[in-house]
């Protein structure tokens, strides 16, 4: 109970800890963006994951920034993991030798399944 005109002293209480939410969304668009780069963004979306259920587990109050990082960098590792087995499958397919017997053969499956790699080859 406090006297009249006195006012009761409060300390200050702690500064908001959002570093981690924050780190984890910037990762997690990073990662997303980073996906056009040879699939680059796959490592920066793994961490941003891992910060972003670290900071929900914390319970810190930014939970809106965590879950968007969780969110990002989870999207970001699905689509580059569908995107590298959809890549993979089709070099196998490529690679097979009962479908393409000899070099010249799976020089052209190359060329047909990937137009974006160079057409020179090495000497």
């Amino acid at each position: 109970m406090t006297m009249p005109g006195y006012q009761t002293y409060a300390p200050p209480s702690a500064p908001e800890r959002t570093g981690l939410a924050r780190a984890a969304l910037v990762l997690g668009i990073v990662g997303l963006v980073g996906l056009v780069l040879c699939f680059a963004g796959m490592i920066p979306a793994l961490v941003g994951l891992v910060l972003g259920v670290v900071a929900l587990a914390r319970g810190t109050s930014a939970r809106g920034m965590a879950v968007g990082g969780v969110v990002c960098s989870a999207l970001a590792l699905v689509v580059g993991g569908i995107a590298i087995f959809w890549l993979l499958s089709k070099a196998a397919e490529c690679g097979d030798r009962s479908h393409y017997p000899d070099d010249a053969a799976r020089q052209r499956c190359v060329e047909r399944e990937f137009p974006f790699t160079d057409k020179t080859t090495a000497p």
